[in-house]
């Protein structure tokens, strides 16, 4: 209940204060009738409660002026110490105060020299007009220590919240790296394979178009579904990036394994030969699983295309109880020193990140028989953290 009304409080500044300002006023009256025992002077209780009363009035103000409320209420407590008032907390309450929402909203030296300034003021003010036979620990340590701790206080709040405010922007920093990240990695996969197709169907097109025109115009064709798919897939992801927040847009089902087929049908046009084997009780993968999957063996197989020298490739699968092992190679001979994996490329370091990113590892390197081997191992159901990465040997 305390939490709620704590809550709802801070949305409603002005009625925070006007309530602290009322509390505070009620205190002034039992304040000022607090004497020193023996004292020569005979201080009515009136002039307390009214000077109280302009302080806690002026703390309306204290979160847009916090310096001129603090100088108000300064001035305020200097003349009930000249009138001879004892200055306990009750009477300094307004002061202390308009001293911590100077610390919270300021610096911390502009928060020090107002607050030293008006211990020296105040202290002054005590010693040279007020009652003479009032105890020193009453007239100066009391006061001082009263206003030291406010500060205090309005400067730890302050720290603590321009904190979480830097491990806000850091968040917010973090989340928009992460979602850059995802967005190149959701256009390299989608451009990049339609991509290789469509140049190696261009190159095929030009070589047989003089010799063989009937095979080249059946290519052109392969070549005109191929572009029209990469379009198609384009304006998908664009869509979906542009209408992320919007639940009611429609969304077409991210691609999985249940697709590889189709995946490895389209690689044929380019001349590239897929194998795909199975092993062990094929077993359902989490959503995130699935994408991840299909797109490593997508990106793998492009980068075959690409760079190797073999016109044939081979995806083989591996159930386990608990992991999907995913092996995409292609046949080479072993004095072949280049890598379907081009140096500087972005597809290796995206295949990485996406099976980080869904709690598996990564392993991508030369074959000693000849060849490049991209091995992931997926968790099944995630529900830890990602695993150590392999590097690529």
């Amino acid at each position: 209940m305390i939490n709620n009304l704590w809550r709802r409080s801070r949305g409603h500044p002005r009625i925070v204060d006007a309530a602290v300002s009322a509390a505070l006023f009620a205190c002034s009256f039992p304040g000022s009738m607090i004497t020193f025992p023996g004292g020569d002077l005979d201080v009515p209780w009136w002039p307390g409660v009214l000077l109280a009363g302009v302080s806690c009035a002026a703390l309306l103000w204290r979160r847009n002026c916090p310096r001129t409320t603090v100088v108000l209420a300064t001035v305020c407590a200097m003349a009930m110490a000249a009138l001879g008032y004892i200055l306990t907390v009750v009477l300094l309450g307004p002061l202390m105060v308009a001293l911590h929402s100077l610390a919270a909203h300021t610096n911390r030296r502009t928060a020090n020299t107002f607050t030293f300034t008006g211990i020296a003021l105040l202290l002054g003010t005590a010693l040279t007009v007020g009652p003479g036979n009032e105890p020193l620990v009453l007239k100066l340590l009391g006061p001082a220590a009263w206003l030291l701790l406010p500060t205090s206080l309005g400067t730890a709040t302050r720290l603590r919240t321009e904190h979480a405010e830097r491990a806000r922007e850091k968040e917010a920093r973090h989340r928009v790296t992460e979602e850059r990240m995802r967005i190149a990695r959701d256009l390299h996969d989608v451009v990049a394979h339609h991509l290789v197709l469509a140049n190696i169907q261009a190159g095929a097109v030009a070589r047989l178009i003089r010799d063989r025109p009937d095979e080249a115009e059946k290519i052109a064709t392969v070549l005109a579904g191929t572009t029209y798919t990469a379009v198609r897939e384009l304006k998908t992801t664009v869509g979906l990036l542009r209408h992320a927040d919007d639940v009611e847009t429609p969304q077409e089902p991210a691609p999985g394994l249940a697709r590889l087929t189709d995946l490895t049908a389209s690689f044929r046009s380019a001349g590239l030969a897929v194998t795909v084997t199975t092993e062990g009780e094929r077993q359902p993968l989490s959503p995130g699983a699935d994408v991840t999957a299909y797109r490593i063996v997508q990106e793998a197989l492009t980068n075959v295309t690409k760079h190797a020298t073999g016109g044939s490739a081979e995806v083989r699968l591996t159930y386990s109880e608990d992991r999907l092992d995913i092996a995409v190679t292609n046949g080479g001979s072993p004095a072949r020193s280049s890598s379907p994996v081009p140096a500087g490329g972005y597809g290796l370091i995206g295949m990485r990140e996406r099976a980080h990113a869904a709690g598996g590892r990564l392993r991508a390197g030369h074959r000693p028989q000849g060849g490049f081997e991209v091995v992931i191992e997926l968790p099944l159901h995630p529900h830890s953290g990602p695993h150590e990465e392999i590097v690529p040997t």
